[in-house]
């Protein structure tokens, strides 16, 4: 809330609403996102290719819900992806910008970074998928019904059918009860709201406009609550649905327990790191909505290629060569854990088989797990990196492009697509480097670096997001290159995202994701002045140009509308260096302030009234 001073004091706060496309919150992602997004791409024991393999096996899938990062059950989720092998989600309905920071001061919008970014690293160790709404953490709620109206209701209900019409799970588990027992009006209105979408997702008269954009309704067949047992609040019963969720993964060399204690443990912020936990560990359910559960999650779900046929009744499997569930038998009773690529063939024939089924879902999500297979079996290693942090629009980049087939499987033919460009690599041998060096120009008009959901201003309880496609995404797709080459006789192209690599004399090799800065940033020194009668605010304007701009530029400040006379002041610049801020300055009578909020806005425009 402001905060007035007495007579005869004045605190004026300006509100920096700077333009250029917004591109002050790419700051954001180089101060706050990138030291916890960084990392080195993904590698995979032989065991865990087995595991995954298994996975293949499984068409089955559950949505878990609640309203913030932390607030999901990660036991149970390593779990459902790693023993069950489900297809297994989490939908936070905020990003937790309202929590509190144990490693830094960082609150509100800058803390909903970092927390994104420690949910999927937590993702990463438990093997789940990380979704969000757009919902706002704006703090402890007292009900239900404050954190729906100030949300507003009826737009995240919409988002969390869309994630659901998306992601199509068969099982839906909430965190929370719609009675209160979670003591949050953020936690009670994510139960609610998942009661709300469990019907309106598989009702085509609800937000009928989706089914326009790419899904379909879904009917999940179930809505669990998964209860718990927190301090002086026991809402578990033996008559509940239960299952042992701390069992012994041998391949994966650890328990479910033990995986959660990791995943947990990437809360960093919120200072949540917990002991690893050996042993017997139930999880209890209520079956909220749909028929309970008898024997597993899934009851009454074919989780198996079957469901595929005939409308998912089960059926006899065909016993030809090209059957799926054969192909993929074979694969996993033949893989060889020291030579994995031996397997490329046969998952090749697999990938092209399951290109053939109808199910656009399943063979979407199953073609892109062969795919990932082929490629780690394969022992490929493809990267783009940069030796730089940031790139400008208008300036150009270096990349580097490696491809090093490790273990000699069947690859030819590679290249790397840069635009219009193809860079050819000279012919594949044994585990030996192939390296290009490309560079490129970026175009002026490349979008400067910025989470999707901090584009445009935020409303009151939520960020505004106009892209459909883009809700539910847990970030930004990374700015990618597309590596083709022929494995086992058909071509494959591999997307790799462009990495500043770097070698710290610490902590040895590091990744971390490039940035695109925008040409110039403007700053308007202080959002806060305290002032006394017959003071002048002194308002400074700076621009700071990421680099060389030439020609003549236009700085347009919108000033407080009360200054009639100076409602919007220009000034002329040219010649901009980078690096070499240039300032321009106005003193306003603060005489004439007579509120305690005034918003001010700059933007930078070109020699053809474009903003920089």
């Amino acid at each position: 809330m402001p905060y007035s001073l007495p007579e005869p004091c004045n605190i004026c706060i300006l509100k920096q609403l700077i333009d250029m496309r917004r591109l002050l919150l790419a700051l954001f992602i180089c101060v706050y996102s990138l030291p916890v997004a960084a990392q080195a791409p993904a590698s995979y024991t032989s065991a865990e290719l087995l595991q995954k393999l298994k996975k293949l096996h499984v068409l089955g899938s559950v949505l878990y819900i609640a309203a913030h990062p932390d607030d999901e059950n990660t036991r149970l989720l390593a779990y459902l992806a790693n023993e069950r092998l489900y297809r297994t989600g989490y939908l936070s309905l905020t990003r937790g910008d309202g929590g509190q920071n144990l490693i830094g001061d960082e609150q509100g919008i800058d803390l909903g970074l970092i927390r994104t970014q420690e949910l999927l690293a937590a993702r990463r160790v438990d093997g789940a998928e990380q979704f969000f709404s757009t919902a706002y953490d704006f703090g402890f709620s007292k009900s239900p019904e404050e954190a729906l109206r100030i949300w507003n209701h009826d737009k995240i209900l919409a988002e969390v059918v869309w994630v659901i019409r998306q992601f199509q799970p068969d099982v839906i588990i909430t965190r929370f009860p719609t009675t209160g027992e979670g003591g949050h009006g953020h936690h009670t209105a994510s139960a609610i709201l998942a009661g709300e979408a469990f019907e309106a997702a598989a009702d085509p008269t609800k937000f009928p406009e989706q089914l326009q954009q790419g899904v379909t309704v879904w009917q999940a067949k179930r809505l669990l609550w998964n209860t718990f047992n927190f301090g002086s609040v026991n809402t578990q019963s033996e008559s509940q649905f239960k299952i042992d969720c701390g069992v012994y993964n041998p391949i994966l060399g650890k328990s479910y327990g033990e995986i959660a204690a990791t995943s947990r443990s990437q809360h960093k912020s919120q200072g949540f790191g917990v002991p690893a936990q050996r042993g017997a560990a139930i999880e209890y359910f209520k079956t909220i909505k749909g028929e309970a559960p008898v024997n597993t999650l899934l009851d009454g779900v074919n989780t198996g290629w079957d469901r595929l046929l005939a409308g998912g009744a089960l059926m006899s499997r065909p016993v030809n060569e090209d059957n799926i569930q054969r192909l993929t038998d074979s694969i996993i009773s033949s893989f060889n854990l020291e030579h994995p690529e031996l397997s490329v063939p046969a998952l090749v024939r697999l990938y092209k088989r399951i290109g053939t089924v109808d199910n656009s879902y399943w063979r979407e999500q199953k073609l892109a797990e062969v795919k990932k297979l082929i490629e780690n079996c394969s022992g490929l290693f493809i990267e783009a990196t940069t030796s730089v942090p940031y790139a400008v629009p208008g300036d150009s980049l270096k990349v580097t492009l490696t491809v090093n087939s490790r273990l000699g499987a069947d690859v030819l033919n590679a290249d790397a697509k840069i635009d219009t460009t193809y860079v050819i690599f000279d012919q594949l041998k044994k585990n030996e480097n192939r390296v290009k060096t490309y560079t490129m120009l970026l175009p002026a008009n490349t979008k400067p670096s910025q989470p999707y959901w901090l584009e445009y201003p935020k409303e009151k309880g939520s960020f505004t997001v106009n892209d459909q496609q883009l809700i539910g995404k847990a970030e930004n797709d990374p700015w990618s290159i597309d590596f083709s080459m022929m494995v086992a006789g058909t071509e494959f192209i591999f997307s790799k995202p462009i990495r500043y690599k770097y070698t710290d004399p610490v902590k040895g090799e590091i990744y971390q994701p490039l940035t695109i800065l925008p040409r110039a940033e403007i700053k308007i020194s202080k959002e806060v002045n305290v002032l006394k009668p017959g003071d002048s605010l002194a308002v400074n304007v700076t621009i700071s140009p990421n680099a060389d701009l030439t020609g003549k530029y236009q700085l347009t400040t919108t000033l407080p509308d009360i200054y009639t006379k100076l409602a919007a002041k220009t000034s002329s610049v040219a010649g901009l260096t980078k690096g070499t801020p240039v300032s321009t300055s106005y003193s306003l009578p603060a005489s004439r302030l007579k509120k305690d909020h005034y918003d001010m806005h700059a933007v930078l425009y070109d020699s053809t009234g474009n903003a920089v």
